[in-house]
């Protein structure tokens, strides 16, 4: 891949500009899209926010402090997906290869569209017209010679900007930002390279990378000095086959109790159990993540005898992993930062194919009479939440009141079937 032919296309504060857009007496106001001044979560903040250090995550009543005018909003959540497929509509319309990789950005590959369109630069900024002119949303776009530089060159060029990297400026463009641009590089990495003098893109170019590996670890470490150097060989992969679907839960920090990993655990079963029953899918292997302080996460996998898609079977299996993580960590009252849960081997199961019966009698095997007698029950749960709402039956303790503020619609839309 020689020419800049990648674009990363991102809708400027997304959440916030719809609401922008929607309520025009809210346009050029400081906003803020959850939470309130009383307390709450900040889930999106307008440009005009972020002025004053408002940023999504943040508690509403710090933000209200921050910014005195300050407007708080409650969300359309119905809104958002529709208004972002027809941005990404827009985006098909110049190439087939376009990689959605959220609900507000993807990737493009442009290069077999220049002899309809023209060079790159030039069918970015098509598309930035169009998506003003056809759906009113401001977007950033980034052109590159790899995915890495053009999600790069795509927050520079925010909000609501064109920027173009060509090959021979790379280094230049690269050299003078901050570590913090960088895909992967997060608040804890960036610490740890700062208290070792390294700042910038540039400087981490010239780290050595058995240093880098020291200091962020192995993976991370070989990882970050190679796109440090812009060797980013990914291609941009158009949409395919579901391979994982996921939900995760960010808890603070937290003393793993029972109480609590149940609670969180069985809350996200039920959302991707959901997601696979909907599209009629199930799958063998469930993984769960555990981030315990520090930003150290831990994986455990176990891959079931036939694929699954039940809420209650997907919430034991994920327990039992969390658990093994959790009881592996040294000393008592463990702190967890962070639960997932997510489910792989993914394959078909418009109905359910019932076996003859064996024992013991496992609801693990879907089709045994414990794993069919769950599959009928959620079957049902789903056919009463299509008339009456999300929230009309669910489990326990899933179906309880969250200590968590952030509303499921807000996740839902985050999360993405990969």
């Amino acid at each position: 891949m020689s020419g800049a032919t990648i674009l990363h296309a991102d809708l400027d504060a997304f959440y916030a500009s719809v609401e922008q857009l929607l309520d025009p007496t809210l346009r050029g106001r400081p906003i803020a899209v959850g939470g309130s001044a009383q307390g709450g979560v900040v889930l999106a903040a307008s440009y005009e926010a972020k002025a004053y250090g408002v940023a999504g995550g943040m508690p509403g009543w710090r933000a209200a402090r921050l910014c005195p005018a300050l407007r708080f909003v409650p969300g359309r959540f119905r809104e958002y997906q529709p208004l972002a497929d027809r941005v990404m509509e827009i985006l098909g319309d110049v190439t087939p290869a376009v990689e959605r990789i959220s609900i507000d950005e993807a990737f493009l590959d442009v290069s077999g569209s220049t002899h309809l369109f023209g060079p790159p630069a030039q069918i970015a900024a098509l598309l930035r017209r169009r998506v003003r002119a056809e759906v009113g949303l401001p977007i950033s776009v980034g052109v590159a010679r790899t995915k890495h530089l053009a999600k790069i060159a795509s927050q520079v060029a925010k909000p609501d900007g064109l920027v173009v990297v060509e090959p021979e400026r790379e280094r230049a463009f690269l050299d003078p930002l901050p570590v913090g641009l960088m895909w992967g590089v997060g608040p804890v990495a960036r610490e740890r390279l700062a208290e070792r003098g390294i700042t910038t893109i540039g400087e981490l170019a010239r780290t050595p990378s058995d240093a880098v590996e020291r200091i962020l670890g192995h993976a991370t470490g070989a990882r970050m000095s190679a796109l440090a150097h812009n060797d980013d060989p990914r291609r941009v992969a158009g949409a395919g086959r579901v391979r994982s679907v996921g939900a995760q839960s960010a808890l603070g920090r937290q003393v793993a109790t029972p109480a609590l990993v149940r609670e969180v655990l069985s809350h996200l079963a039920d959302r991707v159990a959901g997601r696979l029953r909907a599209k009629g899918r199930a799958g063998r292997t469930v993984t769960v993540r555990v981030r315990f302080p520090g930003m150290r996460s831990v994986t455990r996998s176990l891959t079931l005898p036939g694929p699954v898609a039940t809420t209650l079977t997907l919430t034991e299996v994920a327990e039992q992993l969390a658990w093994q993580a959790i009881r592996d960590q040294p000393g008592r009252d463990v702190e967890i930062t962070l639960l997932a849960v997510s489910v792989t081997g993914i394959v078909g199961q418009e109905a359910l194919q019932l076996e003859l019966a064996l024992h013991p009698d496992d609801p693990r095997r879907p089709g045994s009479e414990h794993g069919a007698a769950r599959w009928a029950v959620d079957r049902s749960v789903d056919a009463v939440r299509a008339r009456f709402g999300a929230h009309a039956v669910g489990y326990l303790p899933a179906a309880m009141p969250r200590l968590h503020t952030v509303p499921d619609e807000f996740r839902e839309l985050a999360e993405k079937d990969r």
